[in-house]
């Protein structure tokens, strides 16, 4: 059972048209990407969606959906009403990604974290290099990608070597 305070604080949350998410369709726009879907009638209702390329970009809050790089601490009050809320959503996030990857569609999940000043570009560089994958038509495959991070830097890396192969150009290593 929860106050009616903290019911109307909850139900004040936005699900949709988020600054992280606004941020991110500015920066598709001024790269040239447009005719996005938003909120597209898919497994997720993925934020932003390019269904001619199966293509999905859920922008994660860290605190909802407990981002792996924040390392956030879960509220001090109804600690266990957090948990299992913690626990569903992130459930959720699961089926719906594995979802979509059945179906074909290729997953990017970009963090509000990933989102911020100094990370801002190579954040919004990685999910436009994504984009041109699937326009060359590498992404068709089905599968999740998490932009930033360690592991990002590696498919960064990859991708680049990915890219010059298929222009024709050698790899130079």
């Amino acid at each position: 059972m929860t106050s009616l305070a903290t019911r109307h604080v909850m139900q004040a949350n936005k699900g949709r048209d988020t600054k992280p998410e606004l941020a991110v369709r500015r920066a598709l726009r001024a790269a040239g990407w447009t005719g996005y879907r938003l909120q597209w009638k898919v497994a997720g209702r993925p934020d932003i969606c390019f269904p001619g390329r199966k293509v999905a970009i859920f922008v994660n809050g860290c605190f909802w959906h407990r981002c792996p790089h924040c390392g956030l601490p879960l509220p001090k009050s109804n600690v266990e009403y957090w948990e299992e809320k913690f626990d569903r959503n992130r459930a959720r996030d699961e089926r719906n990604e594995s979802l979509l990857v059945a179906q074909g569609w290729t997953v990017i999940v970009v963090w509000e974290c990933r989102l911020k000043k100094a990370r801002f570009a190579p954040t919004i560089r990685e999910v436009v290099l994504e984009l041109e994958r699937s326009r060359e038509g590498g992404a068709r495959v089905g599968r999740v990608v998490e932009v930033g991070g360690a592991a990002a830097r590696a498919r960064r890396r990859a991708l680049k070597g990915y890219r010059s192969r298929h222009r024709g150009r050698t790899r130079v290593s």
